[in-house]
């Protein structure tokens, strides 16, 4: 009996309660009026947090739905980035054209890199991720198309109309935007039967499988929907900076993203918007503490992991297996 509790309650608790909602949008609120009370550098720090708030919601389709170790998410992100920085540069495409090209590149490039790692799980999964995102960074490098090791620069600001985006309020507007769509948009695919089968294939793959859950268009989906949302994210980035270079795409942006959902909840869409803002937020937080803030900001995710191994939201049924 009780293990049938524990089996079912995760697919029946993924839906947000009603003073949950309020929460958020009263959150939304805030986050609105912020840039009417902050500084331009604080406006810059929340545009990043924003930023990677849908990094995060989009890797979160994949390692947290899915249950698909991911470590080279950055190269999608990459992928949206160069796109628009391509298309609006040398083919002087409109931005928001390429917006929508970003994802789409974005998540070809996620089936690309899905197909040859359907059979894979666990360790070999990460490494095949990983090597992937280097192979995205390293060609970024040595290609004429890309700018090479300098990249790209001068990439045109968006436009609606006659209106430019010049400063950062703009920016933090149009990132918070995509943020509150990629949250909306990732909340309902969790809670839509390709979510469900999400879950299943993450619980166990091979009953899922036995259930008539198709393994591998569930998992291309997984990786093709994940990687767009990096890629929306990469384009406006691109934007913002007006200059991209195969750096900005190491590895550690993925392991940070990853981190990210870590330290808030695997799956769970409160805990990996909470992760993806302490990740920005805390280094910030400690610059007075000047080179020895990366070291304390390490100390302090060890202390969360140890205290908190399921993250600081973690999905219902995590806590009651904690507890038990």
């Amino acid at each position: 009996m009780m293990r049938k509790t524990v089996t079912t309650s995760p697919l029946i608790h993924q839906k947000l309660l009603p003073i949950q909602r309020y929460a958020l949008i009263g959150f939304a609120i805030l986050l609105f009026c912020f840039p009417f009370v902050a500084n331009n550098y604080w406006i810059d720090v929340g545009t990043m947090a924003l930023f990677y708030v849908v990094l995060s919601l989009g890797l979160n389709i994949v390692v947290g739905f899915a249950g698909l170790l991911d470590l080279g998410y950055s190269a999608f992100f990459a992928v949206g980035a160069y796109t628009t920085g391509i298309l609006t540069t040398q083919y002087h495409v409109s931005f928001w054209v390429t917006l929508l090209l970003a994802g789409i590149f974005a998540g070809l490039a996620g089936i690309l890199i899905g197909a040859p790692t359907l059979r894979l799980r666990s360790d070999y999964l990460a490494i095949v991720t990983l090597g992937f995102g280097e192979i995205i960074r390293i060609s970024a490098k040595n290609l004429q198309f890309t700018g090479s090791a300098s990249g790209i620069y001068g990439i045109p600001r968006p436009q609606i109309g006659s209106y430019m985006f010049t400063n950062l309020t703009d920016f933090y507007y149009a990132m918070l935007i995509l943020a509150i769509l990629t949250l909306i948009a990732v909340n309902r695919l969790g809670n839509s039967r390709l979510g469900r089968a999400w879950k299943y294939i993450r619980e166990d793959e091979d009953a899922a499988e036995a259930m008539g859950v198709n393994r591998v268009r569930v998992k291309l989906t997984a990786y093709a929907l994940g990687a767009m949302f990096g890629g929306f994210a990469g384009a406006l980035f691109a934007a913002k900076m007006t200059a991209i270079a195969p750096e900005s795409f190491n590895f550690m942006q993925s392991v940070m993203i990853l981190l990210a959902i870590v330290i808030g909840g695997l799956g769970r869409l409160p805990g990996v918007v909470l992760g993806a803002v302490i990740v920005i937020l805390l280094p910030e937080a400690m610059r007075d503490f000047s080179n020895w803030r990366f070291l304390l900001f390490g100390v302090l995710l060890v202390i969360i992991m140890i205290f908190r191994p399921q993250g600081l939201w973690p999905a219902r049924k995590d806590v009651q297996l904690e507890q038990e």
